[in-house]
C-alpha cells in the first residue's frame, strides 16, 4: 500500500479520493445545517474546498457553480499575505478583499490550516454570501464607484487564533453590519464546516500515514491533469472569438463590451479577455480570481464534467487578461455587482459554438435575475434581507429543445427559495409563478422558457432587482432565433405622486415593451407599498435551426402546453392552429410557402 506514487495500490488511491470527496460533502452538510441565512441553507450560495500543504485542490463542494476553483486563488493569496510561517493550529483567517478574494466583499472566504502533530498537512476553505458588512447601501450595492463604498474589508485576518476567537475582530464585524446576528451566525457555520473538513483530513492521514496520502494525492492530481488534457485533445484546434454586452455598469447607461478569444492548440486551452472593455466606473468589474473561476468552469464542463474536481483538472488553462481590463480589476475599482462574470460564460460558449455546434447549445436567458427584499420585519421590527435568484431558459441543441426554468449555468447547483419559506421570511405574497409564454427562442428545436414570478408586497419594504441582459438579445444557432430578454415589470399605485422619487431605475426598458402605465425595467431599487407588484420575467434560451422547419405537431403541442401562443405559432413558426386546437394543414402550408416565395 505504501511507497512511491508509482508503487501505490490503485485501490488505496480510490479510497483516498472518495474519502476526500466525502469529506467535502460533509463540510457542505455542516454548513447548510448550521447557517442562519437562507442564501446559504436554501439557495446554496457557497463553495467549500480542501487543499494539501502545497495548496493543491483535493476536493470541493461548490453550491454556486461559478465558485468552482474560486477558493484556489483566494487561499493562495491569503497564505501569501499572512505567511505560512505565521500559521498555527486552530487559526481561522477571514478574507474578502475583492482583488484577492475572487469575488465581491460579501462572498467571504474563511480558511484554516490543518496540522497533524505540528506538521502542516493541508487547508480547508469555506466561501459563503454574508448579508451585510456595512456597505453604503442595504441589500446590495448597485452603483458604487470605489471599493471603499462596498463594506468592511479583510485582507486575510485571523478571526480565530490558536483555537480561540479574537473578540475584537468579532466586535468589528458586529458593529459594521446591519444584521450582526445573522452575519456572526453564518461565520460560525463556516467555521464549523472548516473544522469538519479538518477533522476528516487528519483522520485520513492518521489512518493511512502522511506518506501514503501524499502519494495518493500525487496520483489523483496526475489523473486529473491527464483526463483534462485528453479531453482538450479530443476538441478541434483553432481560435474563435465572440462578443456580447452588459446592459450598463450601474452608473452610466452605456453598454459594456465582453470579448473572449478562445484558442485550443493540442493540449493547451487559452482564454483571452484582452478585447473586453477596460475597467468601468460602476461595480461590474471582475477580479482576476473570478476570471480564473470562469475559465475553470468552462474547461471543466467541456473536458471532465463527470469527474469530481481536483487541482490537475485546471493545469492546462492559460489566461490572458491585462491589468485594468474589465476582467482583471485593480484597486480601487468597484466589484460589488459581478454580473459580467456570469455573462462571460455564455460568451465563451458562443465562441466555441463556431467550432463545435454539436457540443454547444444556443444561448441561455443570460442572467440569474435576482430580486432582493429588505427592511424592517413588520412583526419583530428587526432588519431582514431576503433574496431569490430566478431560473431561465437554456438553449436548444441540434438534437433537442432547450430545457425550461433552470438556474443559469453558473448556478446549476443553486436552488430557489421555496415560496413558503420566502413568504415566511419577508412581507410578500407570490401571485404567480409560471413559465413565460413565448419566451423560448424559435427554432426547429425551440429554446427553453423563462419564468414569471410576481411579488406582491404585504407591508412596506424596499426592493431591488439585479437584472442584466435586458437590452441585448441572446443568440440562436444554425438559423434559430434568440429567446425573450429579461425584464422586470413594476405595477405601482397610480395614485402615488411620489413614485418617481421613491424608485430609482438604473435601466429603463419601456421603449422595448407595450406603452402602458407600468414600468418595464432592468435594475432598480425602491421603496414599495402594500399591494404593489414586482413581476420578475426571466429570459428564454435560443433556438436551433430554422423555426419554419419545426414539426407542426410539435408546435401544436407547445400551444396546448402554454409554451407558445397561437400568434407566436403563426408568426414565428408559420403554423396555424384552428379553433379546435389542431394544426390547420392547408393554412400552415400557405403561410410557410409565402415566406419561401
Amino acid at each position: 500500500m505504501t511507497g512511491a506514487s508509482g508503487d501505490l495500490d490503485p485501490a488505496t488511491v480510490a479510497v483516498v479520493r472518495n474519502y476526500l470527496n466525502s469529506a467535502a460533502t460533509e463540510m457542505q452538510r455542516t454548513l447548510t445545517r448550521t447557517a442562519y441565512n437562507t442564501i446559504i441553507y436554501e439557495i446554496f450560495d457557497f463553495g467549500l474546498s480542501m487543499y494539501d500543504a502545497d495548496l493543491r485542490l483535493l476536493a470541493d463542494s461548490p453550491g454556486l457553480s461559478l465558485f468552482l476553483g474560486a477558493n484556489d486563488f483566494s487561499v493562495r493569496k491569503g497564505v501569501e499575505h499572512v505567511g505560512e510561517e505565521n500559521l498555527d493550529p486552530g487559526d481561522v483567517i477571514v478574507l474578502n478583499y475583492p482583488y484577492w478574494n475572487s469575488s465581491h466583499t460579501l462572498d467571504v472566504c474563511l480558511f484554516a490550516p490543518v496540522f497533524l502533530d505540528d506538521e502542516l498537512i493541508g487547508y480547508t476553505a469555506s466561501r459563503a454570501h454574508w448579508l451585510d458588512l456595512g456597505a453604503k447601501d442595504e441589500g446590495y450595492v448597485l452603483d458604487s464607484t470605489d471599493m471603499h463604498q462596498e463594506g468592511l474589508i479583510f485582507p486575510g485576518t485571523k478571526v480565530y487564533k490558536k483555537g480561540e476567537p479574537d473578540e475584537e475582530i468579532l466586535d468589528i464585524i458586529r458593529f459594521n453590519s446591519r444584521i450582526p446576528d445573522k452575519v456572526i451566525g453564518d461565520l460560525n457555520a463556516q467555521i464549523a464546516a472548516l473544522r469538519t473538513g479538518a477533522d476528516r483530513l487528519r483522520e485520513l492521514h492518521e489512518k493511512y500515514g502522511t506518506e501514503t496520502v501524499d502519494a495518493a494525492v500525487d496520483r489523483i492530481v496526475e489523473h486529473g491533469e491527464r483526463t483534462a488534457t485528453e479531453g482538450i485533445e479530443a476538441l478541434p484546434d483553432g481560435t474563435w472569438s465572440a462578443v456580447d454586452y452588459v446592459d450598463n455598469d450601474g452608473v452610466t447607461d452605456e453598454l459594456v463590451r465582453i470579448e473572449v478569444e478562445v484558442t485550443i492548440d493540442g493540449d493547451a486551452f487559452t482564454f483571452d479577455f484582452s478585447g473586453s472593455s477596460d475597467e468601468v466606473t460602476g461595480p461590474i468589474n471582475v477580479p482576476l480570481g473570478r476570471t480564473e473561476a470562469i475559465c475553470k468552469f468552462c474547461l471543466k464542463t467541456l473536458t471532465t464534467p463527470e469527474e469530481t474536481t481536483n487541482h490537475g483538472h485546471y493545469e492546462p488553462i492559460e489566461i490572458v487578461v491585462p491589468e485594468g481590463n474589465l476582467f482583471n480589476a485593480q484597486y480601487p475599482s468597484p466589484t460589488y455587482t459581478l454580473w459580467a462574470s456570469m455573462l462571460a460564460v455564455d460568451v465563451v460558449f458562443k465562441a466555441l459554438a463556431k467550432a463545435m455546434p454539436e457540443r454547444i447549445p444556443a444561448s441561455t436567458g443570460g442572467d440569474i435575475c435576482s430580486v432582493m427584499l429588505y427592511g424592517d420585519d413588520p412583526d419583530t421590527g428587526r432588519s431582514f434581507v431576503e433574496a431569490n435568484n430566478e431560473a431561465v431558459g437554456w438553449g436548444a441543441t441540434d438534437e433537442r429543445d432547450g430545457p425550461s426554468a433552470l438556474m443559469h449555468y453558473v448556478q446549476t447547483m443553486v436552488r430557489n427559495i421555496p415560496i413558503e419559506v420566502f413568504e415566511n421570511k419577508a412581507p410578500v405574497e407570490f401571485d404567480q409563478l409560471s413559465l413565460r409564454e413565448d419566451s423560448g427562442g424559435p427554432g426547429e428545436r425551440r429554446g427553453g422558457l423563462g419564468v414569471r414570478r410576481d411579488y406582491r408586497l404585504t407591508h412596506p419594504a424596499d426592493v431591488l432587482t439585479i437584472i442584466k441582459k435586458t437590452k441585448t438579445a441572446g443568440w440562436g444557432l444554425d438559423g434559430g432565433e434568440p429567446g425573450a430578454k429579461n425584464v422586470v415589470v413594476l405595477d405601482l399605485d397610480d395614485s402615488d405622486a411620489s413614485r418617481s422619487d421613491r424608485i430609482q431605475v438604473f435601466a429603463d426598458n419601456n421603449d422595448d415593451y407595450p406603452a402602458d402605465d407600468r414600468e418595464w425595467v432592468g435594475m432598480m431599487r425602491g421603496s414599495f407599498e402594500p399591494g404593489e407588484v414586482v413581476s420578475n420575467r426571466s429570459g428564454g434560451g435560443g433556438g436551433y435551426g430554422d423555426p419554419f422547419d419545426r414539426d407542426p405537431e410539435a408546435v401544436r403541442e407547445d400551444v396546448a402546453d402554454g409554451y407558445v401562443s397561437r400568434e407566436g405559432a403563426r408568426e414565428d413558426y408559420g403554423v396555424v392552429i384552428d379553433g379546435g386546437g389542431e394544426v390547420d394543414r392547408e393554412a400552415t402550408r400557405s403561410v410557410r410557402d409565402e415566406r419561401e416565395n
